[in-house]
């Protein structure tokens, strides 16, 4: 479909509508008779609930219902989903708390549940909640990641012992050590990765309908995943079947993963819904944000890489503490799933990797753009730089020494992932020479001239995409002939609408605004895995690849009869069905009208011109890519400017270049934030110090420079459109090639390695330190 075509940069088709006020979010859904609920939360990160007494709040102007840990037992509803995946140590299944809407008994987290409201509006609601007295005793809390599983650390459940949620562990550890034993060289290194939250645009909400004459719940809510939130929704907290349950997602502002769990909020207000007879609306506000939100990557790791004398990859071990919270939500046990990124694009043989969850006194952690793999990617590559460092060997040429060919392709690494393609060197060099690494010295020296430090960085980092699952798709035309799709996935902001009607385009010659696109809705979408993981484009792209195929085909029948030759002697190709028997064509409009009269159909042809697929990857594919970043310093200040920074990906075919731009850009910004501002942090006992945007330093536009996207494309035989995923690539590659570009700036005082976030004063103490020393 020319212009609209696979490959084309065309605009986003949903932008109109959301930059004119169009968008309908959860915030903007009003339902007759709508309550609104506030939650009270916790002001201790661990106490004994001793007393609550809600009857002042329940003698409250406006107020409907209290809801207390006491009230969601005697609901017989079942608590939020807990995963059971990985093992502990002696093999028992990982430690599997339980996770209540409201507590009753003891509170975990600062923010954590302790009763709900639901009042005429959403003041009053706010109202009661002050007025109810709860008697808390106090309790030693621990905060730390890397103390949680300390002998004498205060448990946060009294039956898991050691805090230990899990341990996973891959690899060959005989072989890694053997290797070990061998190596000239030995690269240690203690990795902190800090706690961050997602601060999406659109805070989390829910608004939850009880309809008492059908016994069936309506929730609409901000999620990532439609249909198996219903299954989870249903089976496991309200306990009815799931054609009683409908879940729709309007348009959602930002998610990255953290906005996937089913939230305690969710079976709250259908509760409250079902007692008082009314839908209730629950939303949060920024600060609620802060105490309740899922939070993200906080790990402590220790690392070493073994080499030979000439430099060459023999081993890499890896330790790590990984800080799960006060609760497990699910999805947290996939950050283990892409620990292979720890790997890299490198031939090392030997790997061994244990990584440890452990349960600490704040909010559960959850995936966050990358899930793993930024964390993973990161820890490598900046043990390829302290590596290089040692040795003396410049950066780029220690990995080109060290990168897996193309030719071994498919390549098994010595941990858990076989790539399937990647041209690793030649992506390396495209971008050295995007970013202009010749003529770095040379701007070096200019801003030595002007007081100020230059740094150079770079990464070259692989992730795992779209791992093997399913994903449905349909492409329905109605009696016009014009078409509504229908996605599993959901859009957050990535651009669906305008990808999946390229693919509907451009197989079917129909012009994008004759393309309805309709998400989100489990009462109208067939099927649905959901977004996340990089996984939409492999998944539903190929989904609506298959529906289409399944249209020419029953499309090619029903043109055949009307053009009275036989099915295999037609063509179709730009909307158009032919064939070289006839003069006559038939448009795919003028067959979809066809198809809807009987007149006009083969005999015994069902009538309407649809198709649904549901797409099977069986392997999963691997976006890789090299960031190079160039950082100046103010060394009275600390202030770190990025004034260069260049990124060439291989995310397989391109289907949109301006969308992946958009991407790779938005996941860079991410990256950068939070190696250089973004922190959250508690104080002794376990108070949120950055609980606002006065203290979380968010990066905004002027911290960034113009960022150059340029392609690689080595399409994957792995999914008919041979793309790879896109989504997570640019945070993924940014964080390892910002801490280096810092190191290599502030190489001259004697700096290894900077900790994040490298604020100002971070910056500004370690060149006072390497000049005192």
């Amino acid at each position: 479909m020319g212009e609209f075509a696979i490959g084309q940069g065309v605009p986003r088709f949903e932008d109109p509508r959301l930059l004119r006020g169009g968008g309908k979010y959860v915030d903007d859904i009003t339902l007759p008779g709508m309550a609104f609920g506030h939650v009270l939360r916790s002001p201790h990160a661990h106490a004994r609930i001793k007393s609550i007494d809600i009857s002042k709040a329940q003698a409250a102007p406006g107020v409907l219902v209290v809801l207390t840990g006491e009230d969601w037992i005697k609901s017989g509803w079942g608590d939020l989903p807990v995963p059971v995946t990985h093992k502990r140590r002696d093999g028992s299944p990982n430690y599997k708390p339980r996770y209540p809407a409201l507590v009753k008994d003891t509170v975990r987290f600062v923010g954590d549940y302790v009763a709900f409201v639901a009042a005429e509006t959403k003041n009053q609601a706010m109202d009661a909640c002050e007025l109810i007295e709860v008697e808390y005793e106090p309790l030693p809390a621990v905060l730390g990641t890397a103390d949680a599983a300390k002998s004498g650390a205060a448990l946060v459940w009294d039956d898991c012992k050691d805090n230990i949620c899990f341990t996973a562990i891959h690899g060959d550890k005989a072989k890694t050590e053997e290797a070990f034993k061998k190596a000239a060289h030995i690269v240690k290194e203690h990795l902190v990765i800090n706690r961050v939250t997602t601060a999406s645009m659109e805070p989390r909400g829910s608004v939850g309908d009880y309809n008492a004459i059908t016994d069936s719940y309506t929730i609409y809510t901000t999620l990532q995943r439609a249909h198996p939130y219903r299954t989870e929704l249903a089976k496991l907290v309200l306990k009815v079947p799931e054609h009683k349950v409908r879940v729709v997602a309007p348009d959602i502002g930002g998610s990255f993963g953290m906005k996937s769990a089913v939230y305690n909020e969710v079976p709250l207000v259908l509760l409250a819904s079902k007692k008082i007879g009314r839908p209730v609306k629950w939303m949060s506000t920024r600060s609620e944000a802060f105490l309740s939100d899922a939070m993200a990557r906080d790990n402590v790791t220790d690392a070493e890489l073994a080499l030979d004398k000439d430099g060459t990859f023999l081993a890499f071990r890896v330790s790590s503490f990984v800080n799960a919270g006060a609760y497990l939500q699910m999805g947290f046990q996939a950050y283990t799933g892409n620990l292979g990124t720890l790997a890299g694009v490198y031939r090392t043989p030997a790997m061994y990797v244990e990584s440890t969850a452990v349960f600490t006194h704040t909010q559960p952690c959850r995936p966050y753009r990358g899930n793993g793999r930024p964390e993973a990617a990161y820890v490598i590559e900046r043990m390829v730089d302290v590596a290089a460092k040692q040795l003396g060997i410049d950066p780029a040429e220690l990995r080109r020494k060290n990168y897996i060919p193309p030719n071994a392709m498919p390549f098994k690494t010595s941990l858990t992932f076989t790539y399937d393609s990647g041209e690793f060197e030649k992506g390396m060099d495209l971008a050295l020479k995007l970013a202009d690494v010749a003529g770095f010295e040379k701007r070096k020296a200019e801003s030595k001239k002007n007081g100020k430090l230059r740094g150079l960085g770079m990464s070259n980092t692989i992730e795992r995409a779209a791992a093997p699952s399913l994903e449905g798709a349909e492409v329905r035309f109605d009696r016009g002939g014009t078409v509504q799709i229908f996605s599993g996935s959901i859009n957050q902001g990535q651009g669906h609408e305008t990808t999946f009607k390229q693919v509907v385009a451009d197989k079917l010659g129909i012009h994008p605004n004759d393309i309805e696109y309709i998400q989100g809705d489990t009462d109208k979408v067939f099927f649905g895995e959901g977004t996340g993981g990089s996984r939409s484009a492999t998944m539903s792209g190929s989904a609506f690849f298959q529906a289409s195929d399944k249209v020419i085909a029953k499309g090619k029948a029903i043109a055949a009869h009307a053009l009275k030759v036989d099915v295999a002697d037609v063509n179709f190709n730009e909307g158009i069905f032919s064939s070289t028997k006839t003069n006559q064509t038939i448009t795919i409009k003028e067959v979809a009208e066809n198809a809807a009269n009987p007149a006009k159909l083969p005999k015994d042809m069902e009538a309407g011109l649809f198709a649904t697929a549901i797409y099977r990857a069986d392997v999963e594919n691997f976006p890789n890519g090299v960031h190079v970043c160039e950082v100046e310093i103010d060394p009275e200040t600390g202030r770190v400017e990025v004034v260069k920074y260049s990124v060439v990906d291989d995310v397989g075919t391109v289907m949109n270049p301006l969308l992946l731009k958009g991407q790779i850009v938005g996941g860079v910004a991410m990256g950068v934030g939070q190696i250089l501002k973004e922190d959250i942090n508690f104080d002794g006992d376990g108070q949120l110090t950055t609980g606002s945007f006065m203290d979380y330093a968010m990066p905004r536009a002027h911290d960034f420079c113009a960022i150059e996207v340029k392609a690689n494309p080595v399409p994957t035989k792995t999914n008919p459109l041979g793309v790879k995923g896109a989504g997570e690539a640019g945070c993924v590659g940014a964080m390892p090639a910002v801490a280096n570009a810092l190191v290599d700036a502030l190489a001259e005082f004697g700096v290894k390695h900077i900790a994040m976030p490298a604020t100002p004063e971070v910056v500004w103490r370690a060149i006072g330190n390497g000049k005192a020393g």
